[in-house]
């Protein structure tokens, strides 16, 4: 998708980066994805398949959570293949020190399959699939810290103090795009009021992207092996805020399939308790804010994901402040 922040590069200048990385013989070069941040493309060579991805230019318009973004999607693959089951694609290069390209890249597996949105499955295995992606979830929240907030912005010592300067953030973001969200201030305004139940989150790994297409599927010998990619938004905090994109259009009572599956594996159940559907509509209500804020920085009103954003945070706010009256 066409957004403001995709680094404009050379198919020369991509030859130049896999050099530097000790990798020749290219054979092709493609975009790939349907990302709308980070520039990623898929390079061929006579033995294998890479994924090169690039973050935005220096100069880009970035919102303060996605500063150094890369860098942190580099430490959350890591954390997910040291401590989970789960299959995520090596990293074989990356350049942080900017030597080849005045911003951060990085080269990494090329994993074989489609992302999930793209699967044909039959009814058992869709269940099968909604089953696998909320147990991943849980995996996850497996990995435990003892502070909370995005790493490439600062942690602090309570869910409370995080996801309400990772709310300022925003709102300080949406600021210096000249705007004003007088929801986001209610969304803090509601933090504020709840900062007791807040506290109470146990801190681990959450991802806060579990979309279809960052789940890559693939057939091998009839079974479906799964894999997860672009988990660079992750971050320390509660780990109700993965069910936020878990049938998301469900209230986190009736999330039925999802609860059940994660149930089964994690070190702790969610009971749908009031304070658990408190905590829920906060993440609601943040995810709104992100939405309604990054079209600022990505599109204009001329682009498809202005009006997408535009639509889908109104249905998160409507949402998380039904849940915090």
């Amino acid at each position: 998708m066409i957004s403001k922040t995709k680094y404009k590069i050379e198919n020369k200048e991509i030859e130049k980066i896999f050099r530097a990385a000790g990798i020749g013989g290219i054979t092709g070069i493609s975009p790939l994805g349907a990302g709308e941040y980070n520039a990623v493309f898929s390079v061929s060579t006579r033995e294998k398949e890479y994924v090169l991805k690039i973050a935005p230019a220096q100069e880009a318009p970035v919102m303060t959570y996605e500063k150094d973004m890369m860098r942190a999607e580099v430490f959350w693959y890591r954390q997910m293949r040291e401590h989970t089951p789960i299959t995520v694609p090596d990293v074989y290069f990356e350049d942080f020190e900017r030597k080849q390209i005045p911003t951060d890249y990085f080269i990494m597996e090329k994993l074989s399959g489609k992302q999930l949105d793209q699967m044909k499955f039959s009814g058992s295995e869709q269940v099968q699939s909604n089953f696998i992606t909320a147990t991943m979830a849980a995996q996850i929240h497996k990995i435990k810290n003892d502070q909370f907030g995005y790493i490439q912005n600062g942690l602090y010592d309570n869910w409370y103090q995080a996801i309400r300067a990772m709310t300022q953030s925003l709102l300080d973001d949406c600021a210096r795009a000249k705007k004003k969200s007088k929801r986001g201030e209610k969304l803090l305004a509601c933090i504020d009021r709840y900062q007791d139940v807040l506290k109470k989150a146990e801190c681990c790994m959450v991802n806060f992207d579990i979309w279809w297409p960052n789940i890559i599927c693939n057939r091998e010998n009839g079974e479906i092996k799964y894999a997860w990619i672009d988990p660079e938004r992750s971050f320390w905090g509660d780990r109700i805020a993965d069910f936020v994109c878990l049938e998301y259009q469900k209230p986190l009572e009736k999330k039925k399939a999802s609860l059940a599956a994660y149930n089964a594996v994690a070190d702790e159940p969610i009971r749908v308790t009031r304070e658990e559907k408190i905590r829920y509509a906060v993440m609601q209500g943040y995810l709104g804010l992100i939405q309604e804020v990054e079209k600022y920085y990505r599109y204009t009103p001329k682009h498809f994901g202005w009006w997408r954003n535009v639509f889908s945070s109104a249905w998160f706010y409507k949402s998380a402040f039904g849940g915090l009256k």
